[in-house]
């Protein structure tokens, strides 16, 4: 995979902001990762799918009882989306993704044996799948370097003046610029973790933020003491 194209010019400070960044979150999250649980590639792509504006405990409160049922992709392939619906009531959209879940198989097991690939385009062409879900799937179960852009990673690289854009992408275009590659997985993933636990969209807790020191703090109206 290449990197995304150029994209306007980064925020003032953004560089010798980044290091701060990452030296923090490193203190903060030193094992950060993935809140999803799977125990394969498959299962961490059905996952992914299934994660879109939905949380990772609702996704992990209903993926045991569908794996039980549908172990891999073979399993899936046999299944309609009525099949797959009761499983995943619980999380949100779940009619489409029931959907996208059963020609997402159908898929694996015509293109790729029913392998996950470990190819970018490959799963960026899967229903259900995009540009996060594909970083999300290569980055926990190859290893390969990818930052997912979520709300979360989005809203945080905005705060702390990493990143002025609004697309995914170019987000991603420049917090790859940023950071090391080698670090481009624990960013996302602690990036998640801050987000999710201080830095919160309409409430950040920033006085008991460990980043407050030298976040521009892009966009705070509120602050949470």
């Amino acid at each position: 995979m290449t990197r995304n194209s150029a994209s306007p010019r980064l925020p003032a400070g953004a560089r010798a902001r980044a290091p701060q960044v990452l030296s923090a979150l490193g203190r903060l999250y030193p094992d950060a990762r993935t809140e999803l649980v799977f125990n394969t590639p498959f299962e961490l792509l059905v996952a992914t799918v299934l994660s879109a504006q939905a949380t990772d405990v609702s996704v992990n409160a209903a993926t045991p009882a569908l794996f039980a049922a549908y172990p891999d992709a073979h399993a899936l392939s046999q299944a309609t989306a009525d099949d797959i619906e009761p499983y995943i009531r619980s999380i949100g959209l779940y009619r489409g993704k029931a959907k996208n879940l059963a020609a997402l198989a159908r898929l694996l097991v015509e293109r790729h044996g029913g392998e996950v690939p470990n190819d970018f385009d490959a799963v960026v062409a899967l229903p259900g799948a995009g540009r996060k879900t594909a970083n999300v799937v290569l980055s926990n179960a190859y290893d390969y370097p990818a930052i997912a852009v979520d709300t979360h990673v989005g809203r945080l690289a905005r705060r702390l003046g990493l990143s002025v854009q609004t697309n995914p992408d170019k987000v991603e275009a420049d917090l790859q610029k940023l950071f090391p590659r080698d670090r481009w997985v624990f960013l996302h993933h602690a990036l998640i973790l801050h987000g999710r636990r201080v830095c919160h969209a309409r409430k950040p807790q920033c006085p008991s933020c460990e980043l407050a020191s030298f976040c521009p703090k892009v966009g705070v109206e509120h602050v949470e003491g």
